[in-house]
């Protein structure tokens, strides 16, 4: 059993949004499909960290949903800026257990367990711009990554945001103490794409491993976590 990551898969089965038009997203999809057939096997567990589907809606979400869940291996799903049909849990929940999308989990105020690590996590958040901190936003995302740290049963432990906490010239301290008190080593995030991702931080800072996983990152090839 292996763990993979990725963020970024920008689906848009059910919606007329498509990202091949951006540098470094032409064929995403297929690139997508090809690259994790070719390395994901049904034992293995895949964790998307955010912007899964541009649906507004679970109607929208359905053939996204479809595709990942003919794809090999377990899919462990967390929240983006853009995933607009998420919904409370038991609604999400619902959906996946009607459509029998029966390889995709939520990660949402839990944590799940693949080969040892637990995998644990949240949106995020990041400030762009001075006017966005929000300190309710921040304090509800440091309350499901704590939720999420407070549940892992395994001995290491992984976090998986959406929203980089760190990059070459801001960071969220609030997050980076957070996980420094928890003892992460590790954190895998997305959300910066093209010129963005020039700021991305990826090295140890205080002890945490930091990498960036979007999908046009990563050539659309999930990342091999553990082996």
């Amino acid at each position: 059993m292996s763990v993979f990551a990725i963020a970024d898969t920008h689906l848009s089965f059910g919606t007329d949004k498509p990202m091949d038009s951006f540098p470094g997203w032409n064929d995403y999809v297929a690139r997508l499909e090809l690259s994790w057939k070719k390395i994901v096997t049904e034992k293995d567990t895949v964790v998307i960290a955010g912007d899964i589907s541009w649906a507004m809606s679970f109607d929208e979400l359905y053939n996204d949903f479809a595709f990942l869940n003919s794809l090999p291996g377990k899919k462990i799903i967390g929240k983006g800026n853009h995933d607009y049909w998420w919904n409370t849990l038991s609604k999400m929940n619902k959906f996946i257990e009607e459509n029998g999308f029966n390889t995709i989990s939520f990660l949402f105020n839990n944590s799940y367990t693949a080969d040892g690590i637990s995998i644990c996590g949240s949106r995020g958040w990041m400030f762009e711009n001075p006017d966005e901190h929000d300190e309710t936003v921040l304090a509800r995302e440091l309350g499901r990554i704590k939720r999420s740290l407070d549940s892992a049963q395994a001995g290491e432990t992984a976090v998986f945001l959406h929203y980089p906490p760190v990059t070459t010239v801001t960071q969220c301290d609030e997050i980076l103490t957070l996980l420094k008190d928890y003892n992460v080593k590790r954190c895998y995030y997305g959300h910066l794409h093209g010129a963005a991702a020039k700021t991305a931080f990826e090295g140890e800072l205080d002890g945490i491993d930091f990498r960036l996983i979007s999908g046009d990152r990563l050539s659309f090839v999930p990342l091999l976590i553990k082996k």
